[in-house]
């Protein structure tokens, strides 16, 4: 724990927070303001140190505004996050809809939405027909660090001290303006202080939600403690639950939810952040007779505070959840559409030895009449952890082993992580050194870190030539031995060089990336450029015929593009199962509906009842892998007796049934932005009891699962919502576990959701199995569902239009089925 910062160790969090909650120190010049048809822009000015800052606000289409601050004259252009949006989002004109002295009201084209925008102090508020739903630096606290020349080339007079105005040494150090220590370790900071942050009220509102990754609660928790959430990527093995510390990925994208309405906040910055939420209820006049007492109405406070780049967020005006979910899409993309293999359930160890062990361990599901599709080959399958080649004597014919998985319909994973060997023999290495390909240290030499290879260097992904040479790695050509049957794994790419060496056991901030930039200013993008590079790499080596699988550890807004995401380095402890579910909701919030988290936990030895529990939970969630430590003991499924086995088989082969209803969450996923994994308060918005609940969810809107995280269980209490009929699903009975392991799983009245009639060793044996239709009726004898049904591994959906997409609807005892033009929705 103490490899990392705490908040107050943070130089940039110090320095924001002594800025406190009042008047703003910023006031709008009204006679700047310009309007086109793009935006309104205006400057606004410290009335203390007189920096200009030139203000740009947007409306995009689809209830969506944008407002950014950048200098208006800065020393040098401050970082802009780039690829992350899908395109240049189109705008609509606004208008002055109303001026009087200190006072200037925007309004959108249809005039559902106002800006008020108040002068001195500057402050937004947003309305939506009338009522005020947001505002922005309403407490004052808008934050800009100026670009500044070092100390040593200033001039006595220069008035841009901010918060440097007493200059003595002590006071510069704690300030951390120009340098900062952290142990041993000195970040040198050659453009000095450059921290952004900003305030937001959303009013009505006390359930906040999103901003992963943490081990955290579902419902984002008072951060008045000084303990703020912290988006900074980070490798933390066996990460400590209830931590609002970063680890391996960062959305920052903050979910609002009331009653009547959803609104989120996309702060698009990938520096290291920190977010500060605050809930309190405010007092409101009353609305009628003068003798009526006032209204008492939550309002939370949110502060971001960012430590480079400027300030740009998006403000998703909903107003409902699927409304914010689609919003966020049309700006960062939807969750690309996986082949069906990976929807299976993946065999995964730290480390299976050689050829003779991969083939033994899927001899073994088919001995034991288990369904499986891929295994996977952590670093110890390389030469040396020299990432695309093989251990000569562990995997002396890989191509063999892999036509062996072929033949039985099954995949191959393998490890690619982001640091290149220090090996001049090694040709990744000696090509990359060449071409000046990897990040350089602050003296411009090559970055070296310690990861498993050893002495390492690590490309820099953020340069678009580097990742055009890394996706051509993957060529079968280049990639000797792999076939169209292996797929790919990035790991350790927080950056992480790694586990001996580094602040924080990452990458320098002080690292200078593509175009100069500083590794502060892109920390967070690091893992989202490797995830693309290697998805493009495997699409390019098929001529873009084939849709790749590539797992990330680390993610960042948009990686929903790239493929799947999961939770790190867990623990083999029940309370890492039960966190895993707030976790995992989380993420789907944020738009990445690929994700999961290691089945049976993946440090320590699970007890059977554990790893039961997790097979169960697991059948059910998006991503479906069991991973263990090399110094775990093995568990393959069937090592802990006929009964377990059992229990085990059981959940994996619902998981297979379940499949075409899965594929089409996902296709939902794909074209609508609706998240596969739901919070319930998502499918019942105006029902107050789900807004904190955690421990089930929706699949879909159609089932309702509840896995059993507590030891010893006999009993759950399940929450159902809504006035829905419930119908339970597959063999499950009765709300008692009794000795039978059985996970709770319902259907919801009023859903069809389309089945196989049986599981087979794999999802291609499945190809030839019939599908059934399981209907649950509302209270008006009603159904509906769809099934969504393509070749499984192509293009051809996107490029050709050759899929299969039913409608089913069960109405006065007729089932029927339907093509629904209408429903064909992307999302472009």
């Amino acid at each position: 724990k103490s490899n990392f910062k705490k908040c107050n160790q943070i130089a940039f969090y110090r320095r924001q927070k002594l800025l406190r909650p009042g008047k703003s120190l910023y006031r709008v010049l009204l006679d700047s303001v310009t309007l086109s048809d793009e935006n309104v822009k205006f400057q606004i000015i410290h009335e203390e140190n007189k920096v200009l800052l030139q203000v740009e606000i947007y409306e995009i289409e689809g209830n969506i505004f944008r407002l950014k601050i950048d200098e208006a004259s800065p020393l040098r252009a401050r970082y802009k996050v780039p690829d992350v949006l899908i395109k240049e989002p189109t705008t609509q004109r606004l208008f002055i809809s109303h001026k009087e002295a200190g006072i200037l009201v925007l309004s959108s084209v249809n005039e559902d939405y106002k800006l008020r925008i108040t002068a001195n102090p500057f402050q937004v508020e947003l309305q939506s027909k009338g009522e005020t739903v947001m505002s922005v630096n309403s407490n004052g606290l808008l934050y800009f660090e100026h670009l500044q020349p070092p100390p040593s080339d200033r001039k006595p007079t220069a008035q841009n001290e901010e918060a440097a105005s007493d200059s003595s040494k002590e006071k510069q150090e704690d300030l951390g303006l120009w340098q900062e220590k952290f142990g041993s370790f000195l970040d040198i900071k050659a453009h000095g202080p450059t921290s952004i942050g900003m305030d937001f009220s959303l009013h009505g509102y006390d359930h906040v939600y999103g901003i992963p990754q943490h081990t955290e609660t579902l419902l984002l928790k008072n951060t008045s403690d000084g303990d703020a959430y912290r988006l900074y990527n980070l490798d933390i093995f066996g990460h400590k639950i209830h931590d609002k510390i970063g680890i391996y990925g960062s959305v920052p994208l903050l979910l609002a939810h009331k009653p009547n309405r959803t609104s989120g906040i996309f702060w698009l910055n990938s520096s290291e952040t920190l977010v500060d939420i605050s809930t309190k209820a405010v007092s409101l006049p009353p609305v009628l007779p003068i003798t009526a007492k006032q209204r008492a109405v939550p309002l939370t406070d949110v502060r971001w505070m960012s430590e480079s780049g400027i300030i740009d967020v998006f403000l998703l005006m909903g107003p409902s959840a699927f409304d914010v979910f689609k919003q966020f899409a049309q700006l960062t993309g939807t969750q690309a559409l996986p082949p069906l293999f990976s929807l299976g359930y993946h065999q995964c160890r730290w480390n299976y030895e050689d050829e003779q062990d991969v083939k033994a361990v899927d001899a073994g599901f088919d001995a034991h009449d288990i369904p499986y599709d891929v295994i996977w080959l952590d670093i110890e399958h390389t030469d040396g952890k020299r990432y695309f080649t093989w251990d000569k004597k562990k995997f002396q014919n890989p191509r063999k082993m892999q036509e062996h998985l072929r033949k039985k319909k099954r995949k191959l994973v393998v490890i690619v992580d982001p640091h290149i060997k220090v090996d001049p023999s090694y040709p990744l290495y000696a090509q990359a050194k060449e071409k000046g390909y990897f990040v350089k240290d602050r003296n411009g030499q090559d970055f070296e870190g310690i990861c498993w290879p050893g002495s390492s260097c690590y490309l820099d992904f953020t340069n678009p030539e580097v990742r055009k040479w890394y996706s051509d790695q993957f060529a079968f050509k280049t990639y000797k031995a792999s076939t169209n049957i292996l797929f790919v794994w990035n790991d350790m790419n927080e950056p992480s060089p790694s586990v001996f060496k580094g602040a924080e056991l990452t990458m320098q901030k002080d690292a200078v990336h593509y175009n100069n930039w500083e590794h502060r200013d892109v920390h967070n993008l690091y893992g989202f450029y490797q995830q693309m590079a290697t998805a493009e790499g495997l699409i390019r080596r098929s001529s873009g015929k084939e849709r790749p699988f590539v797992l990330t550890r680390s993610f960042f807004a948009g990686s929903q593009k790239y493929g799947a995401v999961w939770t790190g380095d867990n623990t083999a402890e029940w309370s890492y199962l039960k966190i895993s579910i707030p976790m995992l909701l989380t993420i789907n919030m944020v738009g990445i509906s690929f994700c999961g988290a290691d089945v049976g936990g993946f440090i320590g030895d699970p007890e059977p009842e554990l790893l039961v529990r997790w097979y169960q939970a697991g059948a059910y969630q998006p991503f479906f892998r069991g991973h263990s430590n090399m110094e775990s003991k093995r568990r393959e499924p069937w090592l802990f007796g006929e009964k377990n086995t059992q229990i085990i088989r059981r959940a994996i082969r619902e998981r297979y049934v379940l499949l075409p209803y899965l594929y089409t969450l996902f296709y939902r996923a794909h074209t609508a932005a609706e998240p596969v994994m739901r919070s319930l308060w998502i499918e019942f918005p105006g029902k107050v009891e789900t807004f904190d609940v955690e421990n089930e969810y929706m699949l879909g809107n159609a089932l309702l699962v509840h896995p059993v995280t507590e030891k010893e269980a006999k009993t759950v209490t399940v929450l159902f919502p809504g006035p829905e009929e419930v119908r339970m699903y597959m063999n499950f009975s009765d709300v008692q576990l009794k000795e039978v392991y059985y996970i709770p799983v319902f259907q919801r009245g009023g859903t069809v959701i389309p089945l196989k009639t049986s599981a087979g060793k794999s999802t291609e044996w499945m190809i030839d199995i019939s599908y059934e239709l399981h209907v649950a009726l509302d209270a008006e004898a009603c159904s509906i569902g769809e099934l969504y049904v393509d070749d499984g591994h192509s293009f051809k959906y996107l490029h050709k239009k050759q899929f299969l997409h039913r409608k089913f609807s069960f109405n006065k005892n007729i089932l029927s089925s339907s093509v629904d033009a209408d429903w064909e929705i992307c999302i472009s």
